[in-house]
C-alpha cells in the first residue's frame, strides 16, 4: 500500500473532533488525524501482512517513509509494521532501528520499538548485547530507556545480572519516563523471580526513586 493510499483510507475513518485530544494526551508533541487504534489496524492489515514477509530492506525503508509522515498515525502504522517483521532484521540493520527511536521520540513508539523490535533483534543475535551495554551509557534517555526495557517480555530468559546492572546504572536519573523504565523493568521481572526483585528493592532502598519503588513493587505488597 503507498502512502498516499493509506492517507485516503485514514481520512475515511478518522474523526478530526478527536484529534485534538489525542495530541493533548501526547502533551502536544504531535500532530493526529483522529483515528481510533481498532480503525487504524483495521486499515493497516495488508500492510501488516506483508511485513511478517517483506525483505528486511524493503520494510525498513517503508517503515521510515511511515515515520516522515508529520501525522502521528503513520508512525503506529510503521511501529506496528516493524514489529510483525521484527524476526527478519539483522544486526546490521541496528542502527536505523535507534535512528527510529530518536526521531519525534516519545514513550507511545519508543517502547514498542524497544520490547517489539529490539527486543526480538537481541533474542535471535545474542551479539547485540553488547550493543546494550553502551546504549544503557547512552546520554540520550530514549535509547537508555530502550536498553532498560527490551528484556521486558523474556521472563525466564531474562540476563538477570544484566537487568540490576542497567537499572543500577540509571537508578539515580532524574527522569520520570527513565524511573518509571526501571520500576517497570523490575515489576515485569516479578512476575518471574519476585524474590530477586524484592532483594534487590531493599539493597537499593536509598538510591532508587519512590517511582521506581512503586512501580517495581506493585502487585507484591
Amino acid at each position: 500500500m503507498e502512502i498516499a493510499d493509506l492517507r485516503a483510507e485514514l481520512d475515511a475513518v478518522a474523526d478530526p473532533a478527536k484529534a485534538p485530544q489525542m495530541a493533548a494526551y501526547m502533551k502536544g508533541h504531535f500532530e493526529y488525524l483522529g483515528v481510533s487504534a481498532g480503525d487504524r489496524r483495521i486499515v493497516s492489515k495488508p500492510i501488516l501482512q506483508a511485513a511478517k514477509t517483506l525483505d528486511r530492506t524493503a520494510l525498513l525503508d517503508q517503515v521510515e517513509a511511515l515515520w516522515s509522515e508529520p501525522e502521528r498515525e503513520f508512525h503506529y502504522v510503521g511501529m506496528d509494521a516493524i514489529r510483525a517483521g521484527a524476526k527478519h532484521l539483522l544486526p546490521e540493520d541496528l542502527p536505523r532501528v535507534r535512528a527510529l527511536i530518536l526521531q519525534t521520540p516519545w514513550w507511545d513508539t519508543v517502547d514498542s520499538l524497544a520490547v517489539h523490535t529490539v527486543g526480538t533483534m537481541v533474542t535471535k543475535h545474542r551479539e547485540l548485547v553488547h550493543e546494550m551495554d553502551d546504549w544503557i551509557e547512552s546520554e540520550e534517555l530514549w535509547i537508555a530507556r530502550t536498553a532498560i526495557l527490551h528484556q521486558l517480555m523474556y521472563k525466564e530468559r531474562t540476563d538477570t545480572n544484566r537487568l540490576f546492572t542497567y537499572c543500577e546504572m540509571q537508578m539515580e536519573h532524574t527522569d520520570f519516563f527513565m524511573r518509571k523504565a526501571i520500576g517497570w523493568a523490575l515489576r515485569q521481572y516479578a512476575r518471574t523471580d519476585a524474590d530477586a526483585v524484592v532483594a534487590f528493592v531493599e539493597k537499593h532502598d536509598d538510591a532508587l526513586s519512590g517511582l521506581s519503588k512503586r512501580e517495581a513493587l506493585k502487585h507484591l505488597r
